[in-house]
């Protein structure tokens, strides 16, 4: 008999989650931007970030940087359209922090959102539990 280890992922309700493992938080206009626990947990340990300058616009599904690990590099997609008004300057010496806290001290870039009817396109923590098969 073969046990499966028990992994517990946090999947935070008030989250909106893409099928490319990010996740936005949406306050009014702006938007906070991260990757999923599932997405860090894949890509291992986190070495390195690398985000595009504030002022940068990005369109919905657009890459808007990429997140480095140990044995390899992701894209990361943009879940929304937006203009990046804030970068994670923490990112830059704790890169960890994607790790330890992607929902928290992990978040990436806040963003204004240009087209919020691309929120209905977005996935709930359900879908996206379902999406992974958890």
């Amino acid at each position: 008999m073969t046990l499966k280890k028990l992994i517990i992922m946090n999947f935070p309700a008030e989250l909106k989650y893409t099928k490319d493992h990010e996740w936005i938080k949406i306050e009014g206009d702006t938007a906070i931007v991260g990757i999923t626990e599932f997405a860090q947990r894949e890509l291992g340990d986190i070495v390195y970030v690398d985000i595009p300058s504030v002022g940068k616009e990005v369109a919905k599904e657009d890459t808007f940087g990429t997140v480095e690990a140990v044995k390899t590099v992701s894209d990361l997609f943009m879940p929304l359209t937006g203009t990046v008004t804030e970068i994670n300057a923490g990112l830059d010496s704790s890169p960890e922090l994607v790790n330890t806290d992607p929902y928290g001290e992990g978040w990436m870039v806040k963003i204004t959102v240009a087209n919020a009817a691309e929120v209905a396109g977005l996935l709930s923590a359900e879908d996206y539990q379902s999406l992974l098969g958890v």
